[in-house]
């Protein structure tokens, strides 16, 4: 039964709480898990470190599971598995921060810049886009990381920020094209509005749903693509990661000597955090695309058909 009030203020109070409701993105399941389990890992990297012990410090017990003590066991060298897992969370989310940063800014400038001012300066962004594009990214990081001897997390961030940026500036660039053309810019172009205004409040808030996606796209890339570089001894050099530490396990032959206390936590937290982003991804992308929300098994559940009616929608789609 609604309510209905003739109170000026009591209504303009229930519209704005509708407006600031409906102007969120809806919390689904799918969301709310991926909220929950990225927010605990990274209070666990935040807090962590000001908690455990330090993670070098080196100890007579040498190779030992866990216990009261030591809550993940000890490597060879006696060293606290938890305290280097707090330090290495800390460090790989210091490099996905670093990287979703720097790729969306260098991304948003070489794709919505050039796409909306057009002309020869978006036929030059193009082009470096297009050369950056084609240079495979892998072997480019791989090659850097050799080169460079002493390497911090910050230069590992930015050696992935610099190949990982230009698929996202393609597909940028074909958004704006589309947006620019819209009727509103028109008029705002017509009536006489900024260069720089119609970029910031007609066009680019349109594309904050494709930003955050391609953002938490370039986190998932920047601490996979790390610990595959510090899995081959290419990482940063002093400091703890997902990668360094299972690196250190695999030199220290952990599987060997079936010490899964070593390298069973930094490949759980990554495979965790990269799930976790992964149900963030597919919300946002299901923002982006309403059609999406229709295409789940639990939305088409709700529909109340039969299995075979649902079964016969599936194939239309997939053909």
């Amino acid at each position: 039964m609604t309510t209905v009030t003739s109170d000026p203020a009591v209504a303009a109070a229930a519209a704005t709480r509708t407006g600031r409701a409906s102007s969120l993105p809806p919390l689904t399941p799918k969301l709310l898990a991926g909220l929950v389990i990225a927010g605990a890992i990274i209070l666990f990297g935040v807090v962590g470190p000001f908690v455990v012990g330090s993670p070098s410090k080196v100890d007579n017990i040498g190779l030992s599971g866990p216990s009261p003590e030591f809550l993940l066991g000890t490597t060879q060298t006696g060293q606290d598995v938890l305290a280097q897992l707090a330090y290495a969370t800390r460090g790989s989310l210091i490099i996905g921060a670093v990287v979703g940063i720097i790729s969306v800014a260098l991304s948003a400038f070489f794709g919505v810049v050039g796409a909306y001012a057009g002309g020869w300066l978006d036929e030059s962004f193009s082009l470096f886009s297009n050369v950056m594009l084609v240079i495979p990214g892998l072997p480019l990081v791989i090659i850097i990381s050799s080169y460079v001897q002493d390497k911090s997390l910050l230069l590992v961030a930015v050696v992935l920020a610099i190949t990982s940026w230009a698929g996202s500036a393609r597909v940028l660039r074909g958004f704006t094209l589309s947006v620019r053309s819209r009727d509103y810019v028109a008029a705002a172009r017509v009536s006489g509005e900024k260069s720089w205004r119609i970029l910031c409040v007609e066009i680019l808030p349109n594309l904050i749903p494709l930003l955050a996606s391609q953002a938490v796209f370039a986190v998932i890339f920047a601490i996979l693509g790390e610990a595959g570089l510090s899995f081959l001894g290419l990482g940063a050099s002093g400091s703890f990661t997902w990668g360094t530490m299972l690196y250190y396990a695999q030199n220290g032959l952990a599987l060997r000597l079936e010490a899964w206390w070593w390298f069973v936590p930094p490949g759980l937290l990554i495979a965790l955090f990269g799930a976790a982003l992964s149900l963030i991804n597919f919300s946002i992308d299901e923002i982006i695309n309403p059609k999406l929300r229709t295409q789940t098994r639990a939305a088409r559940k709700g529909w109340g058909l039969s299995r075979r009616q649902l079964k016969a929608i599936t194939t239309e789609d997939e053909l």
